[in-house]
């Protein structure tokens, strides 16, 4: 289901009318969806108009996809989506009398979205892993059989061949041996005054003749074959060369939440078999009359870089190193099973410079000077039977002390790259020469403190984001269109916080607003460029943190607290101040949306609409809850707590879409310890003065309650949690917990 995978990325940004013309009532989205993998397993292209005798094939496939719609709405427990599936299914039934309809369209479709993702490059500069059509993606993930299947058997013609010329050349000695022994008996009768006949020897003549000629015409197309398999050869390492670049680059960009498939089983496979068809031609090429050079320095040319390009960083070091801090890596050699039995194959690890990766990527050399130094750097190549894989795991990896580059300017120590460095030297059973094998890892980034792992994170993020696959390490351009930042934002938004929603157009926007510090609500931003300075390097105007700090903040008070109320579509999320005025200013009193603090770091407000002191209207925000405030009252409860709040924007009663995330009251306690217990309510702005505490002189008494009050701004109304007494006891223990929390 690669091709749905990547339509799926794609969808967001496709016209509704696209989309409506695209998925037809007929065959809705729906189906698409819920049946890619089983879609994209069958020939709809073997279908034609004319052919009328695959209508059996067509009504078979018809019948299939009812059937499967039908078990997927009894396994579904989803009520709302079960009848709706069963409503499809029945849908469906309108091809009965046209299945031929059915397949025509579905291979339609299937066309229709290859022309829009092969097209994705162009409209979406930020897309490019959609510069090839998906079909052609879903081929390269493993072996090409067919390819792969031929050379065999062009290898089989070889065989074949040589085993005929071998045959022949059987053949031929018998008759020259023959014609030999023949000639010695002429010879004889002709000195004893005999009259012998020629038929035998010139039977025998002819023969050998022929013989002769046989072997040449076989040997010469032998020669041609063999000229043949090498050529497909080359054409089918090419791609398998291309395929595992392309992991490797889908491996890169899976930091910024892109979809990757990590399983090599499929790439091995396809070198173990190039490695035997190799194997198989330079011994036919061996066993060659004469010996053939051009053909011998090809297949050679292969062998090496088949061996080279075989080793794999499987599992990434994290690409944010703090010193002294421990790691993992691993790498996977796809030829293990070949490796010559014996000595073992030690890995060794090193960290280089990226001016060193860039040598070692035009010059081929090894890195000279030691730039930091490495603990546990060194580990062995050994073979998984259950797994059939062949790994060596850098284990407790620590980068003890590090030697930084110059740096130009302004430039951090964050915004410095470097990469770890594998190297080896291996045997391959059947070949006669040990090979040298070398890998770098993605870029990664070394820090001395975990304050700088924000904006360490950035530079990872922007290297993962907008470097070209064939790029010369580490280069990244300098500014890049905005429609390309905000694709990565969605992306990484999504992947971070485990979510199917997306931004949509409205948070995008105010993100463009955010960067570019224009808040108008009119203009298109997607082509405008965006910098590595306005993403992570100048602070916002007005605040002491940069656009990335901000918007990974929203990130990880999302991942940690929001996600359940982001995923139900509770938040608004992005918004400006001047948007929100607009959609909120002719909304009843009451109605109120949360949306993520643009004065803060993690922060999530409610803004609401309450009546003004002439009688008006006027929109009021709440001061923000940061992670440290969700933690001791989520959002579900805060809402539930303030009154005056009553429906959700547009016009959703609150209890209703929040009444999952409303806490229930427990149960009272044993009463033997003689307190209190305590619930923790918000209040705001003048409620919650006017419900101050006053002093008592009991610890006991009932008319006793604690307030906490965060600072905030004027504009904004502000939260206080109340820690009221209520009817039933709690132990002391609870209590100074709460207590405690509140202090910290």
């Amino acid at each position: 289901m690669a091709q749905w995978t990547q339509m799926k990325q794609l969808i967001p940004y496709l016209a509704t009318q696209i989309l409506n013309e695209l998925y037809s009532p007929s065959f809705p989205m729906d189906v698409r969806c819920y049946l890619a993998n089983w879609i994209e397993e069958q020939r709809w292209e073997d279908f034609e108009p004319e052919k009328v005798d695959q209508e059996p094939q067509a009504l078979t496939l018809l019948d299939q996809i009812i059937s499967c719609l039908q078990n997927l709405a009894g396994q579904n427990p989803n009520v709302v989506e079960r009848m709706r599936l069963q409503r499809i299914s029945r849908n469906m039934n309108m091809f009965r009398s046209q299945p031929f309809q059915l397949v025509l369209t579905v291979r339609d479709v299937l066309r229709k979205e290859r022309e829009l993702l092969s097209q994705a490059s162009t409209q979406f500069p930020g897309l490019a892993r959609f510069s090839q059509p998906p079909a052609q993606d879903s081929m390269a993930a493993a072996p090409p059989t067919r390819d792969v299947d031929l050379l065999v058997l062009k290898v089989l013609e070889i065989q074949d061949c040589r085993q005929q010329i071998h045959q022949l050349q059987e053949e031929l000695n018998w008759e020259r041996q023959n014609y030999e022994s023949m000639q010695g008996t002429l010879q004889q009768t002709q000195t004893n005054g005999m009259d012998p006949s020629m038929s035998e020897v010139t039977k025998l003549q002819t023969n050998i003749k022929q013989h002769e000629y046989n072997g040449q015409v076989i040997a010469k197309k032998r020669v041609q074959l063999l000229q043949e398999a090498v050529s497909s050869l080359e054409k089918c390492q090419s791609r398998l060369i291309n395929r595992i670049k392309a992991w490797r680059w889908e491996q890169h960009q899976a930091t910024i939440g892109h979809p990757f498939d990590d399983n090599l089983s499929p790439l091995q496979t396809w070198c173990e078999q190039l490695l035997g068809v190799n194997g198989k031609l330079r011994q036919e090429v061996m066993l060659a009359g004469e010996p053939i050079p051009e053909l011998q320095e090809r297949l050679g040319r292969l062998l090496q870089t088949l061996i080279q390009s075989s080793l794999m960083v499987d599992k990434q070091p994290p690409q944010v190193i703090k010193t002294q801090s421990k790691f993992s890596t691993t790498v996977r050699y796809l030829l293990g099973e070949k490796v010559a039995p014996g000595k073992p194959v030690l890995f060794k690890a090193q960290i280089i410079t990226e001016a060193q990766a860039r040598n070692l990527g035009q010059l081929g050399s090894l890195p000279s000077e030691n730039v930091g130094e490495l603990i546990n750097n060194t580990a062995i190549l050994e073979h998984n039977t259950s797994g059939k894989s062949t790994c060596a795991t850098f284990r407790n990896m620590s980068i003890k002390k590090i030697k930084r580059a110059d740096r130009k300017g302004s430039e951090s120590v964050t915004e410095e790259k470097f990469a770890l460095f594998f190297t080896t030297e291996i045997s391959i059973t059947g070949c006669d020469i040990p090979y040298k094998i070398q890998m770098i890892s993605v870029p990664v980034v070394v820090i001395v403190h975990g304050s700088q792992d924000n904006n360490a994170l950035a530079t990872i993020i922007w290297d993962c984001a907008f470097s070209e696959p064939e790029r010369i390490p580490f280069l990244v351009p300098e500014r890049v269109p905005w429609k390309q930042m905000c694709r990565t934002l969605n992306s990484k938004f999504m992947s971070e916080v485990g979510t199917q929603r997306c931004l949509d157009n409205y948070n995008q926007h105010f993100l463009a607003q955010k960067i570019f510090d224009k808040p108008d609500i009119a203009g298109d931003y997607s082509n405008m460029l965006v910098s590595w300075a306005q993403f992570n390097k100048e602070v916002l105007p007005g605040r002491p943190f940069t656009f990335w700090q901000w918007f990974d903040g929203v990130i990880e008070l999302t991942k940690k607290h929001l996600k359940s109320y982001w995923s139900d579509g509770l938040i608004f999320g992005f918004i400006g101040k001047q948007h929100l005025h607009l959609i909120l200013k002719d909304r009843p009193n009451g109605t109120f949306l949360l949306r993520f603090s643009d004065s803060e770091i993690g922060g999530i407000t409610i803004a609401y609409v309450a009546p003004s002191e002439n009688g008006g209207q006027k929109i009021q925000n709440i001061q923000p809850s940061t992670k440290r405030d969700l933690e001791i009252r989520s959002l579900g409860d805060r809402i539930q707590d303030i009154d005056f709040i009553t429906h959700v924007y547009p016009d959703l009663p609150k209890n209703d879409v929040f009444r999952k995330y409303y806490t229930d009251n427990p149960l009272p306690r044993d009463t033997t310890s003689g307190y209190l217990v305590v619930s923790i309510q918000t209040k705001v702005g003048v409620e919650a003065h006017c419900d101050s505490p006053q002093h008592s002189e009991t610890p006991q008494d009932n008319n006793s309650s604690f307030y906490a009050m965060d600072q905030g701004n004027g504009a904004s109304a502000s939260p206080f949690y109340s820690l009221s007494p209520s009817q039933g006891p709690t132990s002391e223990m609870e209590l100074e917990e709460i207590l405690n929390t509140l202090s910290e």
